[in-house]
């Protein structure tokens, strides 16, 4: 493994190490992901075999982060994610798959996951997207965000977002965090949002945190489909 930055395993920067777990049925592979996570200064608080052993120990342990293999016994990985964000809607889901069918990596979003990585992924790229998925900065393999936001763009078949901004009372939203949100519509990373702004990769991790509260959404993927289905990607 090459070398990394001394805040790899922090979450935003701060010194707090971001806690993982890792699930996977594959030993040899579960540890192996665990040592490197562990190596390069995150809090692996945990390790999982199964689904139903996953369910427990996420709910025990309270990762930030869950690196998630859909292909489990006991319990499917898309079970398992829905359960850990129905039950702590803060955790974060990174799916490790070697499956880069469209129909996995769609129903992994559905299901909550807020990232997608393929297993043939580098140490390197797995660092990233582990450091990413803690501040809700969606992780996609080249050519699949497109894919996931092309489906957002679908009629939706579940009921809009409880968040209304056309009700009465309905929070208002700033000019900036309006220009973010539109921002984030489009498929841009935070660097790439702090870059066109000028502005700092802090300052736009503030503005979507206070979005998505203002809008009672629980991640970056809900506010995306928000945005798309009011038409800020296209403005």
């Amino acid at each position: 493994m090459s070398e990394t930055g001394t805040d790899t395993g922090t979450a935003g920067g701060d010194g707090t190490p971001i806690r993982v777990m890792v699930v996977d049925d594959h030993p040899m592979w579960r540890d192996a992901v665990a040592r490197d996570l562990a190596e390069a200064g995150f809090d692996v608080v945990a390790t999982a075999g199964d689904g139903e052993q996953a369910v427990r120990r996420a709910r025990a342990t309270a990762p930030d982060v869950l690196v998630l293999d859909l292909n489990l016994p006991a319990k499917p990985g898309v079970q398992v994610c829905k359960e850990v964000v129905a039950a702590g809607p803060a955790l974060r889901v990174l799916v490790l798959s070697a499956s880069g069918e469209h129909a996995d990596v769609l129903e992994a979003v559905k299901s909550g996951a807020t990232g997608y990585l393929l297993k043939s992924a580098s140490t390197e790229e797995l660092l990233d997207a582990v450091r990413r998925t803690a501040v809700g900065d969606p992780v996609f393999p080249p050519g699949l965000a497109g894919l996931v936001l092309g489906e957002y763009r679908r009629p939706a078949a579940e009921p809009a977002p409880a968040a209304d901004a056309d009700r009465p009372g309905a929070p208002r939203l700033t000019d900036r965090e309006t220009e973010v949100l539109r921002l984030v519509a489009k498929g841009l990373s935070y660097k790439q949002i702090a870059e066109r702004l000028v502005i700092s990769h802090r300052t736009v991790q503030n503005h979507v945190q206070n979005t998505l509260g203002k809008l009672q959404l629980h991640n970056r993927v809900e506010l995306v489909r928000y945005a798309i289905e009011r038409g800020l990607d296209d403005e």
